[in-house]
C-alpha cells in the first residue's frame, strides 16, 4: 500500500490544533478588511430563523427524485451557521453567539445528517424514506456536518462554555454518536475493501472524519484507531489513481478528492510531528497536486468530461497550500493568480468551516505572493485516463481516450473539445442537476451521458455503452513544437449492433494554425453521424460552418444540418447560454474537419 508503507503512526498522538495556539485565534491575527467582510457577512445572520425540514421534505427525494428542494435548506443552515461563527471570530465579543447556539441546536436535533439521495446502507441500493435514528449512515454529509460542529466547538468552546457546557457536551454526543463511533464499528462502502473501486467520497469523508476526531480531545485509542482506518481508507482511494495523478472525475471533483487528500494528510502530519511530510515529495502525490493547473484552459474555463463542469470553480487557497507543500511554483502562482480573480476570497457559500478558517488565516499570505517565473500550462497525457490536452497561443485541443468506466462517467470515449483564445468553441455539455436518475439503472438514458451529444458519430441510431469493455485501442500521442497529435481507434467503444469494425480517429494542433479532425471507418454500417456540439448559434454555408464568430470549421464531405437544444437546467445554465447547438453531418467512411 502507498501511505502505509512508510509506518508513520507514532505511539502517541496529538490534538489537531488548526493555526496553532488557540488563543490567538483572534481579530489581530485577520487582515482589518478580512475581519470586517466577515463581520458584515455574519450580521446578515442577526436573529436568523433557522428553515425547518419536515419529514416530507426528506421523503422528497424517494418520491419524486428531486434532490434540490431538500438540499437547499439543508445547506442553507449550515452556510448560515459557518457565516456567524467567522463573523465571531472577527469581531469575538459575542454578538453572535446567540444565534451560533441556535445554529448548534437545530443541526444536533436533525434526525439524519446524511442526504435522502446518500441514505443508504450498502452502495448502489435502494434509498430510505427517512433516516433511522438509531443507525447512522456517515455519507459525504454526515461527515461534513461532525466536522462543522467539532470545528465550531474548536473554536469557540470557551464562549460557549460561558454562556453553558450543555452546548459542548451536546455537540460531543452527537459527533460519539453519529460519527466516531459507526466510523469505528462499521464499514461503509467508501472507506475501501481490497480491490473495490474507490472515488472522491473516500477522501472526501476521511477528510472530515479525521478533523472531527483530532479536533475534539479524543482519548489516545481512539485517535490512533482512526488514524489507522484513515490511512488505509487513503490508500484504497490512491490504488484507482495511476502514477501521473488524473482525477478521472474532473476538474470539479478534483477539489473533493486530491484537495481532501491535501487535508487529510495535512491533518495526520500535523498530529505525527510531521512523520508524513514524505509523501508530500512522492511524485505520485505531486502529480495529484499539479492536475488542476493541467485541466485549465483560460479565466474561468476547465477541460471537462464526465460529470464535470467546464466552470469548475476558482483555485484558491486550497490549492496554495497543496503548491508550498510539494514545491511546485507553478501550482502556487497559479493558485494565487486564480484567487486574485474571485469575488468571494472567505468562501460565504462553503459548509466545511475548516476551509473557511484556512481562507481566513491564508489571505494576507496569499495576497502577498509573488510569483517566481512565467506561468505557463503544460501540454500533458494522462494515460490513466486516457486525457489528452495540447496548447498553443491560441487554441486548447482535449481528447478524451480511454474507457467508458470512470466514475461519474459519460460515454464519451473519443470526445474532444476546442478552444480558442479562451472561448469555448467545441464544448463538452456536461450534467443538468443530480436527481433520483442521475445514479441509478437508468443514467444513461438522461441525453447529457450519451455519445450522440458529444463530439462523436453515431451509426443508424447506435450510441456507445458505457462499462470497461467499451474502449479506445491503439492510442498514439505525440507532441512537438510543430504540432501535437493523438490517434485512436474507436470501433471498440460501440456494441456489435453499430456494425463497425474500426473507426480510426486522429485529432491535431498545427501550432498556430488550427486543429485537424480526422475520421476514417469501416463495417457494415456504411453510413454515420457526427455530432458537434456547440454553445454558439452556427452559419451553415455549404460546407462551411461559422461558429458564432469565434471560429470556422470546415467540413470536406457530408451532409450538414443544425438543430437547437434549450437549456433551462440551472447546473448548465451556470455554463452555458440559454440555447446550444447541435450540428449534424452526415457522411460514409470518411471524415475531414478542419478547425480555424
Amino acid at each position: 500500500m502507498f501511505i502505509e508503507k512508510f509506518d508513520l503512526l507514532p505511539d502517541e498522538l496529538s490534538d489537531f490544533t488548526p493555526y496553532a495556539d488557540k488563543s490567538k485565534i483572534s481579530p489581530r491575527m485577520l487582515p482589518g478588511e478580512t475581519a470586517q467582510m466577515l463581520i458584515s457577512r455574519g450580521e446578515k445572520f442577526l436573529n436568523y430563523t433557522y428553515p425547518s425540514i419536515s419529514a416530507t421534505v426528506y421523503m422528497d427525494f424517494c418520491r419524486t427524485g428531486n434532490r434540490v428542494r431538500f438540499e437547499e435548506v439543508y445547506m442553507a443552515r449550515r452556510t448560515a451557521l459557518n457565516a456567524l461563527v467567522m463573523a465571531e471570530l472577527a469581531e469575538a465579543n459575542g454578538r453572535f453567539l446567540d444565534d451560533i447556539i441556535n445554529g448548534i441546536y437545530v443541526l444536533c436535533e436533525e434526525s439524519g445528517w446524511q442526504l435522502p439521495a446518500h441514505n443508504n446502507y450498502i452502495r448502489d441500493t435502494p434509498q430510505q424514506i427517512l433516516p433511522d435514528t438509531q443507525t447512522p449512515i456517515l455519507d459525504l454529509f454526515a461527515c461534513e456536518t461532525g466536522a462543522q460542529l467539532a470545528m465550531v466547538r474548536y473554536l469557540l468552546k470557551d464562549s460557549l462554555d460561558e454562556t453553558s457546557p450543555a452546548i459542548c457536551s451536546r455537540i460531543l454526543y452527537e459527533i460519539n454518536t453519529r460519527i466516531i463511533r459507526p466510523y469505528l464499528t462499521e464499514h461503509f462502502w467508501w472507506m475501501g475493501n481490497g480491490d473495490e473501486p474507490m472515488c472522491n467520497w473516500t477522501a472526501w469523508c476521511t477528510q472530515n472524519v479525521l478533523i472531527t476526531v483530532f479536533t475534539t480531545g479524543q482519548p489516545q485509542k481512539v485517535k490512533k484507531q482512526t488514524a489507522q482506518k484513515a490511512v488505509y481508507s487513503l490508500d484504497c482511494f490512491l490504488k484507482d489513481y495511476g502514477e501521473d495523478g488524473c482525477c478521472d472525475e474532473g476538474a470539479q471533483y478534483y477539489r473533493h478528492a486530491g484537495l481532501c487528500l491535501f487535508n487529510a494528510i495535512e491533518v495526520l502530519n500535523a498530529v505525527t510531528g510531521n512523520a508524513f511530510a514524505p509523501l508530500y515529495r512522492e511524485q505520485k502525490i505531486r502529480n495529484i497536486a499539479s492536475y488542476i493547473l493541467n485541466m485549465h484552459v483560460d479565466d474561468r474555463y476547465y477541460i471537462n468530461f464526465s460529470d464535470c463542469s467546464p466552470i469548475a470553480g476558482r483555485a484558491g487557497v486550497r490549492e496554495f497550500l497543496f503548491g508550498n507543500r510539494v514545491d511546485s511554483p507553478s501550482l502556487t502562482a497559479f493558485a494565487a493568480e486564480e484567487w486574485t480573480k474571485s469575488e468571494n476570497h472567505d468562501l460565504p457559500d462553503e459548509i466545511n468551516l475548516f476551509y473557511r478558517v484556512q481562507a481566513a488565516f491564508t489571505m494576507e499570505e496569499i495576497a502577498h505572493f509573488k510569483p517566481s517565473g512565467l506561468l505557463e500550462h503544460p501540454e500533458i497525457y494522462y494515460s490513466s485516463a486516457g486525457i489528452f490536452v495540447a496548447r498553443d497561443n491560441i487554441y486548447c485541443l482535449a481528447v478524451k481516450s480511454g474507457d467508458n468506466n470512470d466514475s461519474h462517467n459519460h460515454n464519451d470515449t473519443g470526445s474532444f473539445t476546442v478552444y480558442k483564445k479562451g472561448h469555448p468553441f467545441l464544448i463538452d455539455v456536461g450534467v443538468e442537476s443530480y436527481t433520483k436518475k442521475t445514479f441509478s439503472e437508468h443514467r444513461y438514458e438522461i441525453w447529457t451521458m450519451q455519445s450522440a451529444y458529444h463530439n462523436l458519430p453515431t451509426f443508424h441510431g447506435v450510441m456507445q455503452k458505457n462499462g470497461a469493455d467499451y474502449c479506445a485501442r491503439d492510442v498514439k500521442t505525440a507532441f512537438g513544437a510543430l504540432k501535437s497529435s493523438i490517434s485512436m481507434d474507436l470501433a471498440h467503444a460501440y456494441p456489435s449492433q453499430a456494425g463497425i469494425v474500426q473507426y480510426l480517429r486522429k485529432a491535431t494542433l498545427l501550432k498556430g494554425e488550427g486543429i485537424v479532425i480526422e475520421d476514417q471507418f469501416t463495417g457494415e454500417c456504411g453510413e454515420a453521424v457526427l455530432s458537434l456540439m456547440l454553445c454558439e448559434a452556427p452559419k451553415i454555408d455549404g460546407q462551411i460552418i461559422d461558429v458564432g464568430g469565434i471560429g470556422i470549421i470546415t467540413v470536406d464531405y457530408g451532409e450538414i444540418s443544425a438543430e437547437k437544444i434549450p437549456i433551462s437546467d440551472p447546473r448548465l445554465r451556470n455554463a452555458w447560454p440559454d440555447t446550444i447547438w447541435r450540428i449534424l453531418i452526415r457522411f460514409q467512411n470518411k471524415l475531414t474537419l478542419n478547425i480555424n
